[in-house]
């Protein structure tokens, strides 16, 4: 480009791109057409996520027995929770297995076997441990893993108030160590 051609695109005036009524039209409804499908698909969106979005409430404390009833022999006890699922709610049964120590401190453990999740018993073989019939592991009355499992049975949150046993969550055993 020489010099003179130079001058004279400096001295030009400056060209717009025109938009042409198709180029209009198309962004036009392509703009209203992406604002429609957005009214319809948030809502389903915000329906599927809905559930993760809510606050998670502490689990509430469920009254099961009366002190007075609890020995030193562990005792299998049921009881319903309410419970929420997303937008299911169910009146679930669990199962507790309720015993206190020489000393009197109440404890209650978790039915579930920690090997492979079956169903323990109490006492089935006569030796006064906790058996699963699954896989024949074995616990200790305060649920420290004796064999077959790796880990000691899991027990539920407990108050007492006003003479009467409360369980609340299933937490990690904290009486025995693995």
């Amino acid at each position: 480009m020489s010099n003179h051609e130079q001058h004279d695109a400096a001295h030009r005036p400056v060209q717009r791109k025109e938009m042409s009524r198709r180029q209009f039209l198309s962004y036009t409804l392509g703009g209203t057409t992406a604002f429609m499908m957005g009214g319809a698909v948030l809502p389903m969106v915000r329906f599927a996520v809905d559930p993760l979005l809510k606050k998670k409430e502490k689990a509430d404390f469920v009254k099961v027995v009366e002190e007075s009833k609890i020995t030193t022999e562990p005792q299998e006890f049921k009881f319903k929770i309410h419970q929420v699922d997303g937008w299911y709610e169910s009146d679930p049964e669990l199962v507790a297995w309720i015993t206190k120590d020489a000393s009197g401190n109440i404890y209650a453990l978790s039915p579930i076997c920690k090997h492979l999740g079956c169903t323990i018993s109490w006492n089935t073989l006569g030796q006064n441990e906790y058996n699963c019939p699954c896989h024949g592991a074995r616990y200790s009355i305060k649920g420290k893993n004796l064999a077959v499992a790796n880990y000691p049975l899991d027990q539920y949150a407990l108050q007492i108030e006003n003479g009467f046993v409360y369980l609340g969550s299933i937490q990690p055993n904290t009486e025995v160590k693995a």
